[in-house]
């Protein structure tokens, strides 16, 4: 018997509540994009389970019970009743047949993605997996389009419908934001208080013409100035090409330690891995030639490689926040704010594995003193009102296409969750439906950081090569602080 529901309060009510310009934005034909995000559970799934955990969480956000209807020239939300056999695919897996069957999860992923949703329905389904791989005992596999909110959003709700394994009442522990200490002003000399009018004068001042330059490269990526030709590029038309979804699990524990002996951030770990794991995929014999390896130290360093990152500007808040959004009497506001930041990446080799992050915290820091973000999403809103979405799609794509990587950083509970009862392994979210042809996502959870890689096969064909690499990169690091920290004891 089909199990269905209605939706309840918020955006579906009355005439529908209207579809946004991002929102419209992800449906232009040539830049329609979906959130993937790929939970692996510590046990066989139970599919009834399931149905009855979304009925009381994810289904009460009115965005999961509405559909997209046309009325008079705008597009509006539309609250349904909603089927849920028509939502959640339980296919039937013969596992004893099964070869390799991460391979056969890995097939299963792309050939998700090679049909769109229907849009006479609300926008997402969940496919459940009961087949053993190598990472978890059952697969639950979600496809969420990107008009529906933001990637941040979307995840934030999904790990807010999670409890934690210690406590089944409890919603996950998140990592703790960084704090400014309150007697921070207190210690400060005599001379810094007296000169601070200047000191804020001159912060504006730079903060300001940062502001401007970043500008500029976004127009000039517009215009002209395109990423140099690697094996990670993709070609015109990417965005149409199935993709291939991979990822690797590594320690949490060797991020931490890199980033106190670093004096750094998590992000500043992550960019500094993903160039040095970056670099050594370019510096691979099969792309420089065996005879030239002498001479690629000097060619990586002329490589413009670039991500343009998506940085969401709605306050999402703390946890408890999104998990009252599946509130039926929820105020909290949903939906996609998203500005772009063109982050460069220092591809080179170096001698001390460790440069490569005091290279990211430096491009990071100077980013984080601009509005690059801020001035991209009024950019983009000011074109969406103007000349429509057609002209702000074309904008966009311009940019994706002319960079290389899709590059992202997601916290996740700082310990094991549940999902409806089903203990989580891991969680690995991804995007598709943007013209690049390598997207890159780190997914911290409890002691473990996920590296999931969306790549087109036939740009990048061995995903394995680059998240080999990406994980030497890391041990390297881990190994170098480690010995200083046995020298400096000795």
């Amino acid at each position: 018997m089909a199990s269905s529901m209605s939706s309840g309060g918020g955006g579906g009510g009355g005439g529908g509540e209207p579809m946004s310009p991002a929102s419209r934005l992800f449906h232009s034909p040539k830049f329609n994009c979906y959130v993937m995000a790929v939970m692996g559970c510590k046990t066989s799934v139970n599919h009834q389970v399931i149905k009855e955990g979304l009925r009381e969480t994810i289904l009460k956000h009115p965005r999961f019970t509405s559909k997209l209807v046309k009325k008079g020239r705008k597009t509006r939300w539309i609250s349904t009743t909603i089927d849920l056999d028509s939502h959640i695919i339980v296919p039937e897996i013969n596992s004893s047949e099964i070869e390799f069957p991460d391979r056969f999860v890995e097939d299963y992923i792309s050939n998700c993605t090679k049909s769109p949703l229907d849009i006479t329905k609300p926008l997402w389904e969940l496919h459940l997996l009961n087949i053993k791989t190598a990472d978890a005992e059952s697969v639950g596999v979600f496809r969420m389009h990107h008009s529906m909110g933001d990637g941040a959003s979307l995840m934030s709700l999904l790990i807010a419908s999670t409890r934690k394994s210690s406590d089944p009442n409890a919603l996950p522990a998140m990592p703790a934001a960084t704090t400014v200490k309150k007697d921070e002003k207190h210690k400060r000399g005599f001379l810094m208080v007296l000169f601070e009018p200047l000191m804020a004068l001159w912060w504006g001042l730079v903060l300001m013409w940062h502001t401007f330059v970043d500008l500029m490269m976004f127009v000039l990526t517009v215009l002209f100035l395109k990423d140099t030709l690697t094996p990670l590029k993709g070609a015109p038309g990417v965005e149409l090409h199935t993709k291939r979804y991979v990822h690797r699990i590594v320690s949490m524990d060797d991020i931490k330690l890199l980033k106190n002996q670093m004096n750094a951030t998590v992000n500043d770990v992550l960019l500094g891995i993903t160039q040095a794991g970056i670099s050594r995929y370019l510096n691979r014999p099969e792309f420089v030639g065996a005879n030239a390896k002498k001479e690629s130290s000097s060619v990586l360093k002329k490589i413009r490689l670039r991500s343009a990152i998506l940085v969401n500007l709605r306050p999402i808040g703390g946890i408890q926040d999104v998990a009252d959004m599946m509130d039926d009497k929820s105020k909290v506001r949903w939906g996609n704010w998203i500005g772009y930041i063109m982050l460069p990446f220092s591809i080179a080799t170096q001698q001390d594995p460790l440069e490569h992050i005091r290279q990211a915290k430096a491009t990071i820091d100077r980013k984080k003193h601009s509005l690059e973000a801020v001035s991209t999403y009024a950019c983009a809103k000011l074109v969406l009102s103007l000349f429509g979405v057609k002209v702000a799609a074309f904008i966009i794509r311009r940019v994706l296409l002319n960079t290389t990587v899709a590059f992202s950083n997601m916290p996740g509970p700082v310990e094991e969750v549940s999902f409806y009862g089903h203990p989580v392994a891991y969680i690995a979210p991804s995007v598709y439906g943007h013209p690049q042809a390598l997207t890159m996502h780190f997914q911290s959870y409890a002691n473990k950081m996920i590296i999931s890689l969306s790549v087109d096969p036939s740009v990048i064909p061995d995903p394995y090569l680059l998240c080999d690499d990406l994980e030497e990169s890391l041990k390297l690091m881990r190994d170098v602080v480690q010995k200083k920290s046995v020298e400096d004891a000795v």
